[in-house]
């Protein structure tokens, strides 16, 4: 089976193919320039290996949480590109894209990412024989200082939440931390990862029914909450 998949929710923009058995990925750290990227890297990578667009069989597509406007581009260009193909799509938590960029073993994972406006979002996870990750908490957006976490004999914690709000997460974080990189995002290797269990299981769905996840409507604070914070 060849599908594209893209991850736009976050700072980084990524897209990979699968092609066989093969996943090549272009990613980069592009605040902003998304829109400008994702298409000429997926020309890129359908280039390489020899494919053109008429070649896919399906779209998978993180669908957030993250920046608003990237989780909409995302979507957007997973339903156009899907549409204009007749092929069906596959929707990805960008959370638990996130989570798998984890190391593998038997500690929980912590995803997180910087919502901005004082808020995390934010999903618990368990790695699983095979390398995948099942969520054992929801996902939610809520105040780093709010976290309440299921409980773990050790945690991974992933995500541009961890930079952020570091210091507040130790002190939620009540098992032993074995890592945390602040640094990591949300990748569409990872998103490809899952999206192949999920066509091969038939879970693909109409490009209409591809629907982003924002979890808030709120995007903005506004001028008398930016002076209360």
């Amino acid at each position: 089976m060849n599908f594209l998949a893209i991850e736009t929710s976050t700072e980084a923009c990524s897209v990979a193919l699968v092609h066989g058995d093969e996943v090549i990925e272009r990613s980069e750290i592009a605040p902003r320039r998304h829109a400008e990227l994702v298409l000429p890297m997926a020309d890129d990578l359908l280039a390489e290996a020899g494919l053109s667009r008429t070649s896919l069989h399906g779209i998978a597509v993180g669908r957030g949480p993250g920046a608003f406007t990237g989780v909409r581009l995302g979507v957007s260009l997973a339903q156009g590109m899907a549409m204009a193909l007749d092929v069906p799509v596959v929707t990805v938590s960008s959370l638990q894209a996130l989570a798998l960029e984890a190391p593998e073993d038997d500690a929980a994972i912590l995803s997180v990412i910087d919502a901005r406006m004082g808020e995390i979002y934010v999903a618990a996870w368990r790695r699983e024989d095979d390398g995948s990750v099942t969520l054992i908490d929801r996902e939610r957006v809520d105040t780093a200082a709010a976290l309440v976490l299921p409980d773990a004999t050790a945690w991974h914690v992933v995500g541009t939440g961890w930079a952020t709000y570091e210091a507040i997460l130790r002190e939620r974080i009540t098992a032993p931390i074995r890592s945390a990189d602040g640094a990591r995002f949300p990748q569409a290797r990872h998103v490809a990862e899952v999206a192949a269990r999920a066509f091969r299981n038939g879970e693909a769905v109409a490009p209409e029914l591809a629907l982003p996840v924002y979890l808030r409507d709120k995007v903005a604070l506004t001028l008398v909450e930016q002076g209360r914070a």
